[in-house]
């Protein structure tokens, strides 16, 4: 991998993206000092070198760059860091082999001249302006004795506080237990080998579990627990336990009454907890308040899972039974997690503003007494809160405070993902589409660092989503491009439903892009392949909805209506009023203007459909999150019986479409769809019925009644229309 991150930013240096190189670079620090082979480091340094010698021929060496841990870096210092150390490499490499090979292929790299002064790359193009401010500082280095006694322990007391150093110690003990020359010490502070073995799979059981592989997870602990035995250590071996009660009742249930199966066996993962911790005496307060700290995630993770008000009460009890204990004790990590599950369990009730008010309290105390390593999740939920309360600017403060902290940790310790997720949400509520962009992009890139590639292509789809709201086809469809050709795509070895998510959004921008030969063959092919999905016709429903209307642009009006009415057959299973409502009128609309008198009965059939949608919907209770179904129904059928020469049953039914509106109001949508039905109504009139002036006293008071209200830019049409009619008058 180091080799190819080395190939990627020489890439970002020849092609004019040398700011996207620094954002890989700092994304990628890690293989400073993780690299075990030295041709890939001499490979990976040569790169960073090639990179960094163009920023600084740029004139911006004093550029922040993410570089070896333990102190900040310039580019230009870096370079000069990097040089000396790779050309020491390569000279060994030459030394030994007596050529000079990778000095010449080292000097061959460097003496490259760019390709091009700039390669757009898709979603990602950033200036190196904009790299001094958004630069992450490399954190400290994690203090590793080396002492083989001190190193055991100070993992065991960094494992206890919950500190992000600890990983580097056990990963360094993983290396060297390992090792068949391994001698353990003969220290009774350190205690047996079998405890050290038991302390390096309860590690790995966490690590596994954080990836969601929870069965594994339940497995390792188990072992953790009975070498915790065999070193007669009953307090560990209880805690390993409970994390394997904890793991197992993770694991997801599948098929109907999931959430109900799960939530039973987080009920009776919680009741097994309470007799462990009742029949494990002598426990450490380090391992009570875990103990604790498990017992009411069990509880909250079942009340997120039910949504049940019965479940609310149980929490606050376990959260406020931890941190009595924990302040009894100064367990400072645990104390925190109390009150963070106290926040977690306000916001899961629905009382956000008491879930502000308690982390706004846990924030000061975080500031105050630590742990720091907390701050970035409790910003990061803040933030989440604040999106919760509509206050995006607050939400993006948060979240963007919390990336910042995290840089201050190893690159596991915050899930940064979740950060930069969040923080697209909040540009988007914000109108900073193109900010967003780069938080969706960034979170998929880190999930795939970190092996998650179902979430990673979530957010990739995300991206190419909002890549085409914004109108950016050609980039949606070479982002989708490149995710559809992955190997593990190509063999089918990736969820199919995401899969058919992704050539979804490619179809919607092969017609945006008016490839509508291409993107109706997508369409069809999509819409038979999920006429399968006995467990999921609503996404049917809408697939079919989007192929007929696809097949209506193209004049196919019987193929349309076959698949208007599978999208009618999984819409009776699964409802989705609003989607196959538009759909239906859509069609009307297309049969209408393309046949004329010829097509009206078949767009009536197609408004009648839409008209069944709407009574279902009344009766249902439905509110339509935009347009109402019956107006928009009422104004189609004035359009088809207009495009169908129709104009008195067209005036009649925009006249009712307008009933149903009412009167405009200060509402800039609600006017606007007012204001179009009453310029359809004075066209039909004036022009098509040829009565000219009722038609203006209608467009008159129309303007000024719009006027009168504020909106100015929805009298436009209108009195374009009325100097039409005066003219031909």
């Amino acid at each position: 991998m180091a080799q190819e991150v080395g190939r990627h930013l020489e890439f970002c240096a020849l092609t004019g993206n040398e700011a996207r190189g620094l954002e890989l670079l700092a994304e990628n620090r890690n293989l400073f000092d993780e690299v075990d082979s030295p041709l890939d480091l001499l490979g990976f340094l040569t790169g960073v070198e090639v990179l960094l010698q163009r920023v600084e021929l740029l004139g911006r060496g004093e550029l922040p760059a993410a570089g070896y841990a333990g102190r900040t870096w310039t580019a230009a210092g870096l370079r000069a860091e990097v040089q000396g150390r790779a050309d020491d490499l390569a000279a060994r490499f030459d030394a030994r082999n007596g050529t000079t090979a990778q000095s010449d292929r080292r000097r061959a790299r460097l003496d490259r001249t760019p390709l091009l002064d700039a390669l757009e790359l898709t979603l990602r193009t950033r200036g190196l302006d904009e790299v001094a401010a958004a630069a992450p500082v490399a954190a400290p280095a994690a203090a590793v004795p080396d002492s083989l006694p001190e190193l055991i322990l100070r993992a065991r007391t960094l494992e206890e506080q919950g500190h992000p150093d600890s990983g580097a110690c056990w990963a360094r003990l993983r290396t060297l237990v390992a090792a068949r020359e391994y001698a353990h010490p003969d220290d009774p502070a350190v205690g047996p080998l079998v405890q050290l073995r038991a302390d390096l799979l309860a590690e790995e059981a966490n690590r596994v579990g954080e990836k969601d592989e929870f069965a594994d997870a339940a497995a390792l602990h188990e072992e953790a627990a009975a070498l915790c035995d065999d070193a007669g250590a009953p307090g560990y071996a209880a805690l390993a336990r409970a994390c394997a009660l904890f793991a197992t009742a993770e694991i997801p249930a599948e098929g109907a009454g999931a959430a109900e199966a799960k939530a039973a066996a987080l009920t009776a993962a919680h009741a097994s907890m309470v007799r462990l911790h009742e029949e494990t005496p002598g426990l450490a307060p380090h391992q009570e308040a875990r103990l604790l700290r498990l017992r009411a995630t069990a509880l909250g993770l079942r009340l997120q899972t039910s949504g049940s008000e019965e479940h609310v009460a149980p929490v606050f009890a376990e959260a406020d039974l931890l941190h009595t204990f924990a302040t009894r004790h100064d367990v400072v990590g645990q104390i925190s997690g109390a009150l963070l599950l106290r926040t977690s369990t306000y916001a899961l009730s629905g009382d956000l503003p008491a879930a502000v008010t308690e982390i706004d309290a846990l924030l000061d105390r975080l500031r105050t007494h630590g742990p720091a390593w907390h701050l970035p999740r409790t910003l990061g939920l803040r933030g989440r809160l604040q999106l919760g309360l509509r206050d995006a600017q607050a939400a993006h403060a948060d979240l963007t405070e919390g990336l910042r902290l995290a840089a201050d940790w190893p690159a596991d310790a915050v899930d940064t993902t979740r950060l930069h997720g969040d923080l697209a949400e909040a540009c988007m509520h914000l109108g900073r589409p193109d900010e967003a962009l780069r938080h969706l992009t960034r979170s998929a890139e880190l999930e795939l660092r970190r092996g998650s590639r179902t979430d990673a292509f979530c957010a990739y789809s995300n991206a190419a989503q909002l890549s085409l709201d914004l109108g950016r086809v050609e980039d949606c469809i070479a982002l989708l491009d490149s995710l559809l050709a992955e190997p593990d795509v190509a063999a089918g070895e990736l969820d199919d439903r995401l899969v058919a998510q992704l050539r979804l959004t490619r179809a919607r921008a092969l017609h945006a892009g008016e490839d509508l030969k291409a993107a109706t063959a997508e369409f069809v092919a999509l819409a038979a392949e999920s006429a399968g999905w006995d467990d999921d016709p609503g996404s049917h429903a809408m697939i079919a909805a989007e192929t007929a209307v696809l097949l209506g642009e193209f004049g196919e009006f019987g193929r349309a209506r076959e698949a208007a009415d599978q999208a009618l057959a999984a819409h009776a299973r699964a409802p989705r009023y609003e989607q196959l409502g538009s759909c239906l009128r859509e069609l009307a609309r297309l049969q209408a203007q393309q046949q004329g008198p010829d097509g009206l009965a078949d767009a009536r059939a197609f408004l009648a459909d839409a008209g069944r949608i709407a009574d279902e919907a009344r009766a249902a209770a439905y509110d339509a999150h935009g347009r109402s179904l019956d107006t928009a129904l009422a104004y189609e059928h004035g359009r088809v019986n207009a495009h169908a020469g129709e104009y008195e049953d067209a005036l009649a039914a925009l006249a009712k479409a307008l009933d149903l509106l009412g009167e405009p109001g200060r509402d800039a949508d609600r006017a606007g769809e007012w204001a179009e039905c009453v310029r359809l109504a004075g066209a039909v009139e004036g022009i098509y019925l040829e009565r000219p002036a009722p038609a203006l006293t209608r467009l008159d008071a129309a303007v000024s009644r719009l006027t009168a209200l504020g909106h100015t830019e929805e009298t436009e049409p209108l009195v374009s229309l009325a100097a039409r009619l005066r003219d031909e008058e």
